[in-house]
């Protein structure tokens, strides 16, 4: 099982973070490894002095397959998540400016939160989804999939040319303006139209 994430997909990140706006997705991977065990905190790695919390929607794919057309991209999954892609940004930005990998700063034990799921149906339409993340009971991230700048389904087909997506990879769909640090004894709690996904707290 891999974890596929797509970077600069909300167009206020990329400026938060003064990204280009790519041509095309942003794509990396995080090993099954990086998921943060259920009801375990998350723990600020020894290496960074700023981790940064991106809450994203998630989603899982429920059949092989390899070049899948967009049209039939919808076949592949059944079930939608919430999670954070938590980040080491302050390595991350030492490995860019080298033009090297991020995985170092983004695939690290326990930096990837993923939710439990809800059947697809019970959306009136994902590409209008509603998602939210609260830091000690402040709004901190707000989205709508309506402004990704690559659909689920693009994401679906555009990954599928290069990897082979196996039943149970989650794909995390990029993440919206309003990314920050953690800090020791922060709660982070993610919502998915009005549903509580998930509670994290730091340590």
């Amino acid at each position: 099982m891999k974890l596929i994430c797509i970077g600069r997909n909300y167009t206020e990140h990329i400026k938060e973070l003064e990204n280009e706006k790519p041509t095309e997705p942003v794509v990396f991977l995080k090993p099954d490894t990086a998921i943060l065990l259920k009801k375990q905190p998350f723990f600020i790695p020894d290496f960074s002095n700023d981790v940064h919390h991106e809450v994203e929607v998630l989603v899982k794919i429920i059949r092989v397959g390899k070049h899948i057309q967009q049209k039939f991209a919808h076949k592949y999954y059944d079930q939608i998540g919430l999670g954070i892609d938590f980040t080491a940004r302050d390595l991350q930005k030492k490995l860019k400016d080298k033009g090297l990998p991020w995985e170092k700063a983004k695939s690290f034990d326990g930096a990837a939160v993923v939710s439990d799921w809800i059947d697809k149906e019970q959306f009136e339409n994902i590409n209008e989804l509603n998602f939210s993340l609260y830091k000690n009971e402040t709004i901190v991230q707000q989205g709508n999939t309506s402004h990704m700048l690559y659909k689920i389904d693009e994401i679906i087909e555009y990954v599928s040319k290069y990897f082979t997506l196996k039943i149970g990879d989650i794909i995390f769909t990029g993440t919206p303006a309003g990314v920050s640090s953690v800090a020791p004894n922060d709660k982070l709690v993610g919502y998915l139209e009005d549903k509580q996904m998930f509670s994290i707290t730091v340590k």
